[in-house]
C-alpha cells in the first residue's frame, strides 16, 4: 500500500463510519489531514446517488434533500455537527475560558447547540432542495464537502491549540505540503460551480473562516476538535448557499 493511499484510507477511517478495517498507521492526524477533502467527495459521491434513487422512486424534492442529507450524516455519524453543537454551546453558556472548554467537552445538548444544529440542517436541507436536478445536487454536494473539509489543514497549521488536552492536542504538525495540497484539492472541487462561482464561493469561505477563526481566539485562545467541526459546518452551508444561487 502506497502512503497516499493509506493517508486516505486512515482519513476514511477516522472522518466516516464506513465499514473499513483499522490501518495501521505510524503517521499523526495531522499528517493525513491532507486527505480530508477527499473523505468529503466519498461524502458527496454517496449524498449524490441517494438523491439519484429517491428521485427515480417520485420523492418530492423536499423529502428526497431530507433524505439524502440524513444518508451523509450517517455516514460520517454526525461527527462535524456534533462540533457544532458543542462549540454553540460553549461560546454562548460560558462566562470563562475554562468554563467553556468544560462545556465544549460535555456531551449533553443545551439550548445553544440544538438552534445551531437546526439552523445548519435547515440551511443546508434548503440549498439541497432548492439544487434540484441530478446535475446541480453532485456539483454543489462535490464543492460543498470536499471544500469545507479543505480548510482543516491550515487551521490547524496556523492557530494554536486552545487546549492540549482532547482530539485537538494529538493531530500533530501538519506539513506544509499537506496543507497545500489540501488547499489545491479543495479548490478542485469549488469549480463544480464554475469559474466565477468558485472565485466567489472561495472568497466568502474564506471570510467566513477566517472571522470563525478570529472568534475561536477572542473565545477560547485557539482552536479544538469541536472547533475546527464547526469550521466545516460553517464552510458547507456558505458553499451550499452559493451553489443553490449559481443553479437557481
Amino acid at each position: 500500500m502506497t502512503p497516499r493511499l493509506s493517508d486516505v484510507l486512515v482519513a476514511l477511517v477516522f472522518f466516516t463510519r464506513l465499514p473499513l478495517p483499522s490501518f495501521m498507521s505510524d503517521r499523526k492526524l495531522g499528517e493525513v489531514i491532507w486527505a480530508a477533502p477527499l473523505v468529503g467527495l466519498v461524502v458527496a459521491l454517496l449524498g449524490a446517488i441517494v438523491f439519484a434513487l429517491v428521485d427515480a422512486l417520485d420523492v418530492p424534492t423536499l423529502p428526497a434533500a431530507a433524505i439524502t442529507l440524513a444518508a451523509m450524516m450517517l455516514l460520517t455519524g454526525c461527527l462535524h455537527e456534533d462540533g457544532l453543537a458543542d462549540v454553540a454551546d460553549g461560546f454562548g453558556g460560558g462566562k470563562t475560558i475554562e468554563r467553556k472548554l468544560e462545556i465544549m467537552h460535555d456531551s449533553r445538548l443545551g439550548t445553544y447547540g440544538a438552534v445551531a444544529l437546526m439552523t445548519s440542517v435547515l440551511i443546508r436541507w434548503s440549498a439541497l432542495a432548492t439544487l434540484a436536478s441530478h446535475g446541480a445536487v453532485l456539483a454543489g454536494l462535490i464543492a460543498a464537502h470536499v471544500a469545507s473539509r479543505a480548510i482543516f489543514a491550515r487551521l490547524i497549521r496556523d492557530t494554536q491549540l486552545a487546549t492540549h488536552s482532547g482530539l485537538a492536542a494529538t493531530v500533530g504538525p501538519v506539513p506544509a505540503i499537506g496543507a497545500a495540497a489540501s488547499l489545491a484539492i479543495g479548490i478542485a472541487g469549488l469549480l463544480f460551480l464554475g469559474v466565477f462561482g468558485a472565485l466567489v464561493t472561495a472568497l466568502a469561505v474564506g471570510v467566513v473562516t477566517l472571522a470563525f477563526r478570529q472568534l475561536c481566539l477572542r473565545q477560547i485562545g485557539g482552536i479544538t476538535g469541536d472547533t475546527l467541526g464547526a469550521s466545516q459546518q460553517f464552510a458547507e452551508m456558505t458553499i451550499l448557499v452559493a451553489a443553490a444561487a449559481v443553479f437557481s
